[in-house]
């Protein structure tokens, strides 16, 4: 049986991230690396490149400062859990972050849930406790093979930049999932 497991990192946010993303629990090789999406296969930081129309950034450093300077938070809905290895369908006794707390603290306006996974447990813990949209995108996971990155890029692309915009565009941060 598998022993509960404690999120190991600290979000990444400041007073003036305006769109956070949430994951469900860092992966093994994430755990190992110490930070946010670090399976090479992960889509993740070639994504958010891609949207940004910047270099994939390689350091922790660049890492942090890619997602300040764009105005991003990120953090994961899990704080504690049993996981079998880095399915997230093996999620069990999740205990959540304090998601309120962290929106509070920031100019966060819109939450976008990093596959169906984040969203539905997002949804489970907390529903419509934040008077804020949330929107479930494809997840960026290498498990997630049905989603290549050119299939990803489009729908990530106009929920980020319409959030980060302050949904001056049509708003495709409505609740739902795709």
């Amino acid at each position: 049986m598998a022993e509960i497991i404690k999120h190991p990192f600290f979000p990444v946010a400041d007073s003036d991230s305006r769109v956070l993303i949430l994951g469900t629990f860092p992966s093994v090789t994430s755990r190992e690396v110490q930070f946010y999406y670090g399976h090479p296969q992960n889509r993740f930081w070639r994504l958010l490149a891609a949207i940004f129309e910047e270099p994939v950034p390689a350091t922790l450093e660049e890492k942090i400062a890619f997602l300040h300077r764009h105005h991003v938070a990120l953090w994961d809905v899990v704080a504690s859990c049993k996981i079998q290895q880095s399915q997230d369908a093996s999620i069990r006794h999740a205990e959540p972050q304090d998601i309120p707390s962290l929106v509070e603290k920031t100019k966060i306006r819109c939450i976008l849930c990093n596959g169906s996974a984040a969203f539905r447990l997002y949804q489970t813990h907390f529903g419509n406790t934040l008077d804020l949209p949330v929107l479930g995108l494809p997840s960026t996971s290498p498990a997630n093979a049905a989603w290549s990155l050119e299939r990803l890029l489009p729908l990530w692309r106009e929920a980020l930049l319409n959030a980060n915009d302050g949904g001056s565009k049509k708003d495709p941060t409505s609740p739902g999932e795709f």
